[in-house]
């Protein structure tokens, strides 16, 4: 499957919220949120999609020259066919022309799609929140915080 991608905007909030929901049942966020979020000077995003079908979505937020990935999702459906990866690497190729020049993100420690991602694309390990995220069945898992220092080459 092919996608198509384009920039977040208001209208999407309730695909947003959506897709966060198909991602993460456990803590999902809410389209007011998303809207929140939007609302924020320096925080933006790129929604893939084919045709008409929302397929997974990359939220960020900039401070100077620096980005945080505040949310990455893909739908259950259309993972494993590079969605994640091309809205991230999308996203880094734009980045240094906007000078940011550091990427932030956290992610699950048992996320090992997620894990191997982050680290293909170069991302390296700065740090551990201790029992961040709390699963259904009541374990805790720790939040690894990732980052990347990105280059005009």
């Amino acid at each position: 499957m092919k996608g198509s991608y384009r920039a977040l905007t208001a209208l999407d909030l309730p695909v947003l919220e959506c897709l966060h929901h198909e991602s993460f049942p456990e803590a999902p966020w809410s389209a007011r949120s998303f809207g929140e979020l939007l609302a924020l000077p320096g925080t933006g995003g790129l929604l893939a999609h084919a045709g008409l079908e929302p397929l997974g979505f990359l939220l960020w937020h900039r401070v100077t020259d620096e980005a945080e990935v505040l949310a990455l999702c893909v739908r259950p459906a259309a993972r494993r066919r590079a969605f994640a990866r091309t809205l991230l690497r999308r996203a880094m190729t734009a980045f240094p022309k906007t000078e940011i020049r550091r990427v932030f993100l956290e992610v699950a420690e048992d996320n090992a799609a997620a894990r191997a991602l982050y680290k293909g694309l170069g991302f390296r390990e700065i740090g551990r929140r201790r029992g961040y995220y709390r699963r259904p069945e009541g374990t805790k898992t720790d939040a690894l915080l990732l980052e990347i220092t990105l280059t005009d080459e």
